[in-house]
């Protein structure tokens, strides 16, 4: 029988990322975090962190940060149904990209989160790349742009978001005066969001251009437009944020007639009870209600009425 003490103490170890921090977040002291880690590992016959050159969960590690994150959401069922059973806010950590955050995730999420009573811890990652967050048993949930679900998991289609090449207009006077010239990208520097963006290269790649070019890294999506519009570069912004400063004249869209569309799909544990699949049919909810008019929030949904979850 495995001890849920022992797996708290993994799981926040992983979260917090360090014994201390974890320490801090259950109560505990680092010594005492570090001694339940170690019977855990002794009791296992293996070990569940990797301590140099990272911390990080092993194999095993990850296998049992799967098993906590989906009994975590079995018990809010039982809050759910038995009240007394419920002593606190439960917490929900999930990995979305920046530009949902930004944009209409809140908008979303909200009246679940109140209605629920519910915390969320968000880890922010590129939409490429979110998912393995959930492989390694990181998160309880998902939204990316992949559409291969992790072994044990569903995977729901929620929308997609638009981007344009934005850029200010004496920019684009400068690095562009004939227009789009292939050869021109190669001077002209670019703003990308992180190493694993790969919405520019999709652009240049739609634009002619395949080889190597300049480029500011800013990791923020409010800073990304921020340099934007300060006439450092051109970058790919989704619409929620782009289509103002078009309106207002700040910036230009390089390529009008070819934005390109970014799927988000919602990955979450097929075990995780109810409760997900209730949250799940708030973001599909939302989705579904910008279907026949601009959405306000650039995510157009895929289909008119939320499926039902088997």
């Amino acid at each position: 029988m495995l001890d849920y003490k022992l797996l708290q103490a993994l799981a926040a170890v992983v979260e917090a990322g360090g014994f201390e921090r974890a320490g801090h977040e259950l109560g505990l002291s680092q010594s005492a975090i570090s001694q339940r880690i170690k019977l855990l590992e002794s009791r296992l016959g293996q070990p569940v962190l990797v301590r140099h050159p990272e911390l990080q969960a092993t194999t095993l590690g990850r296998q049992l940060l799967n098993h906590v994150q989906q009994v975590q959401l079995l018990e809010r069922d039982l809050q759910r149904n038995l009240p007394e059973l419920h002593n606190e806010r439960s917490r929900l950590r999930i990995a979305l990209n920046a530009d949902s955050l930004a944009t209409w995730w809140a908008e979303a999420i909200g009246q679940f989160c109140r209605d629920e009573a519910l915390l969320l811890d968000l880890v922010i990652e590129d939409q490429d790349v979110g998912l393995r967050r959930m492989r390694e048993g990181d998160v309880a949930a998902c939204l990316c742009a992949s559409d291969q679900p992790v072994a044990g998991a569903r995977c729901v289609a929620l929308g997609r978001m638009t981007y344009r090449a934005l850029a200010r207009a004496d920019y684009l006077a400068q690095h562009f005066p004939k227009g789009l010239e292939a050869h021109r990208f190669r001077q002209a520097p670019a703003i990308v969001f992180g190493p694993h963006d790969q919405l520019q290269h999709r652009f240049l790649a739609q634009s002619g251009y395949h080889g190597q070019f300049p480029y500011h890294l800013c990791p923020s999506s409010e800073g990304f437009v921020q340099l934007a519009r300060a006439g450092m570069g051109y970058g790919m912004i989704p619409d929620h944020q782009g289509n103002p400063l078009i309106a207002q004249g700040e910036l230009r869209d390089m390529a009008p007639e070819t934005p390109l569309q970014v799927e988000l799909f919602w990955h979450f544990w097929r075990h995780g009870g109810t409760f997900m699949d209730r949250l799940t049919q708030a973001l599909l909810r939302y989705a579904a209600a910008g279907l026949g008019c601009p959405s306000p929030t650039g995510l157009i949904p895929d289909c008119p009425e939320p499926p039902g979850l088997a």
